[in-house]
C-alpha cells in the first residue's frame, strides 16, 4: 500500500517536472523564433535610411552603398533574413519608423533622452565626433563663437541639436552639400557636422573657402550610434545587439569601418 503511495507520489512529481521543462523548452524555442514575427515584411529586415549621407549610406552608379547599408546587410543575414532599404527624407524618417514603414533606422542615428521616450535603441555601433564648417576667412575659432550665427543643419538632427546647445541660430539645410554651398555663398556662418562626413566630403569634393575648426571632447562629447527601433520590437533588438556583438568580435565591423572611412570610428577611444 505505502509502496503504490509512493510510486504515485512520484509519478505526479515527475509528471509536474516534466511538463515544466517540456513548456521551458518550447518557450525558448519561441523566444529564439519570435523576433522574425516582429519585422514588417516576412523574411526581410526592412531598414530606413536618407541614402545622401556619405559614407554612410549613399548612391554611386546608382546603386546604393556605404558603411551603414553594408553593416545592415550583415545584420539582416545574422537574423536569417535579407536587408531591405527604404529610402527616405531626414524629415520624415523617424516618422516612417512610427507607422512600420520599415523595422528600424540607420542613419547616423544618436541616442537622446527625447527619443528613447518613444523608441528603442540597439547597443551602439560607432562614435561619431563633431566638427564646425566656416568660410575660411571667418574669424571663428571655436565651437563657442557659433552664439548668435547663422548655423546651418538638418532640421532635428544631432548636428542641429549641438548647435543650438552653443547658441546659433539654426537654419534647415536639405543636406550637406547644399549647407556648404551656403556658406561659400555667404548666406551661412557654418555647420556643425561629424568628422567622418565632412572627411569623405572633403575628400571627393573641392572645399575652397571652407575650413575646419575641431570640436574637443570636452566641450562636446562625440554621439553613439545606434539602430533605432520600435518599442515593442523587444525580442527584435536583442537578436540585433547580438548579430552586432558578433560582427564587432569577428573584425567585420572595424573593417567596414576602415573600407568607408579610413579609420575605425567603430571604438569610442579612436
Amino acid at each position: 500500500m505505502k509502496f503504490n503511495k509512493l510510486f504515485k507520489s512520484l509519478a505526479v512529481t515527475l509528471a509536474v517536472f516534466g511538463t515544466g521543462a517540456i513548456l521551458s523548452s518550447c518557450g525558448n524555442s519561441s523566444s529564439s523564433k519570435n523576433y522574425k514575427s516582429e519585422v514588417t515584411n516576412s523574411g526581410k529586415l526592412t531598414i530606413g535610411l536618407e541614402g545622401t549621407y556619405a559614407p554612410y549610406s549613399y548612391r554611386k552608379d546608382g546603386k546604393l552603398q556605404g558603411f551603414e547599408v553594408d553593416l545592415a546587410k550583415d545584420v539582416a543575414k545574422k537574423l536569417g533574413l535579407k536587408a531591405k532599404f527604404v529610402e527616405t527624407k531626414w524629415d520624415s524618417l523617424i516618422a516612417g519608423l512610427g507607422s512600420n514603414r520599415y523595422d528600424a533606422v540607420m542613419n547616423n542615428m544618436t541616442v537622446t533622452p527625447q527619443r528613447e521616450k518613444l523608441y528603442s535603441f540597439s547597443d551602439p555601433y560607432a562614435y561619431s565626433y563633431y566638427t564646425l564648417i566656416t568660410k575660411s576667412d571667418s574669424k571663428m575659432m571655436s565651437i563657442k563663437d557659433i552664439k548668435g550665427m547663422n548655423i546651418v543643419d538638418g532640421a532635428g538632427t544631432d548636428n542641429a541639436v549641438v548647435a543650438k546647445k552653443f547658441g546659433a541660430m539654426v537654419s534647415s539645410t536639405p543636406d550637406n552639400s547644399t549647407g556648404y554651398q551656403l556658406i561659400q555663398q555667404g548666406r551661412a556662418d557654418g555647420t556643425v557636422n561629424s568628422v567622418p562626413a565632412w572627411k569623405y566630403f572633403a575628400k571627393h569634393n573641392s572645399t575652397k573657402g571652407l575650413k575646419e575648426i575641431d570640436v574637443p571632447t570636452k566641450l562636446q562629447a562625440p554621439a553613439e550610434t545606434s539602430i533605432m527601433l520600435n518599442k515593442n520590437s523587444k525580442a527584435l533588438t536583442k537578436k540585433i545587439n547580438q548579430a552586432l556583438a558578433e560582427l564587432r568580435k569577428d573584425g567585420t565591423m572595424k573593417k567596414l569601418s576602415m573600407k568607408y572611412f579610413g579609420s575605425d570610428i567603430t571604438t569610442k577611444n579612436n
